[in-house]
Order: C-alpha cells, then sequence, then structure tokens
C-alpha cells in the first residue's frame, strides 16, 4: 500500500507535474490548507516544523483545499503569493485539490483508507464548535476540516493523522514527527 502513494499523481501549485515520490525515504507531514480560515496562522507554525526539521528529513507539503466554508477561493497564483507574502512559506505546496466529497483527489482517498481515523487533543472541542456555527461534521474517517495533518514515515506508511486543531507546535505532533525522524 505504502508504493501507491508515492505513485499518485500530483501537481505543484506552479502547474508542474509530481509525484511524492521524489519524497521517498522521507517523513512527510501532509496538510490540507485555507488562506481564509480562523486556522490559516497554522502556516507560521508549519513554516517552523520545515525550518526546525527539513534538514533531519522532514517534508512538510501543503494542499490547498476549498472544501470548508470556501475558505480557500482564490487561484493556485494567488494562493502561491499568500502562503510566500503572508508566512514565507518556503516548503512545497500543490495544486488546490478536494479532500473530500465525490471530487476528492485520489491522495486524500488513499490517506483516509489508510488511517481512517484522526487523533484529537485531549479535551477538544473541535467537533462541538463546527456544530455550533452549524456545520455538521462528516464521518469519523473524513478530513473534518481546514488544517488537517498526515504523517507518514520513511517507508510511505501513515504513522499518524492529526485533528486540524493539533497546532503544528502542540507536543502531540512534535512527538510523533521526532519518533518518525528517529526511526532513520
Amino acid at each position: 500500500m505504502a508504493h501507491a502513494l508515492y505513485d499518485i499523481p500530483l501537481r505543484r501549485i506552479d502547474g508542474t507535474a509530481a509525484t511524492l515520490g521524489e519524497y521517498r525515504g522521507k517523513v512527510l507531514l501532509l496538510v490540507n490548507v485555507a488562506s481564509a480560515c480562523g486556522l490559516t496562522p497554522q502556516y507560521e507554525g508549519l513554516e517552523k516544523l520545515h525550518e526546525q526539521y527539513g534538514a533531519t528529513g522532514l517534508v512538510i507539503a501543503g494542499f490547498p483545499a476549498n472544501d470548508f466554508g470556501a475558505q480557500e477561493p482564490g487561484s493556485n497564483s494567488e494562493i502561491a503569493a499568500f502562503c510566500t507574502g503572508r508566512f514565507g512559506v518556503q516548503f512545497p505546496m500543490f495544486e488546490k485539490i478536494s479532500v473530500k466529497g465525490s471530487s476528492q483527489h485520489p491522495l486524500y482517498r488513499w490517506l483516509q483508507a489508510a488511517f481512517p481515523r484522526a487523533t484529537e487533543k485531549p479535551g477538544s472541542r473541535f467537533r462541538a464548535q463546527l456544530a455550533d456555527y452549524g456545520i455538521t461534521p462528516g464521518e469519523p474517517s473524513e478530513v473534518l476540516w481546514n488544517f488537517e495533518k498526515f504523517l507518514i514515515g520513511r517507508t510511505g506508511e501513515v504513522a499518524a493523522r492529526f485533528a486540524p486543531d493539533v497546532a503544528p507546535d502542540d507536543p502531540l505532533l512534535g512527538e510523533a514527527i521526532r519518533r518518525e525522524l528517529a526511526r532513520g
């Protein structure tokens, strides 16, 4: 199953063809991102993780998606300009995709099948907060909202999955990243 991950066709945010195969042997943190979300400041933390662990084998990969509250309405070029201009993003960004529903990208279909439930912060009220806004979360296997995180080990297996409110500086995520990096 791991090798399938590396073969899924993708496009970088500039439109060039790519796959995650170029990161084989690295630890990947795949994040569905959005520019107009209350969680958008997580870009700053993701960039810090990139700077802190990039040299030791961590690759952050951003996948813009407009699936939640139309919070990523821009074009790929507008998204790229926003990410670099506002947050100094240097990690790889890919073209805008859908992470849920009938138009779900094959990458996210694969990720959800490989790791069907996200780890939530102890005492998290994120699902309840969405409900308070009139948003009905889908099945637990579905991506809940922007900034959900999938951690992929060096062998291409999904090692962990984190709910959107697990911020980049959360100890839950940091511990999982360090564990996967140590597996060299």
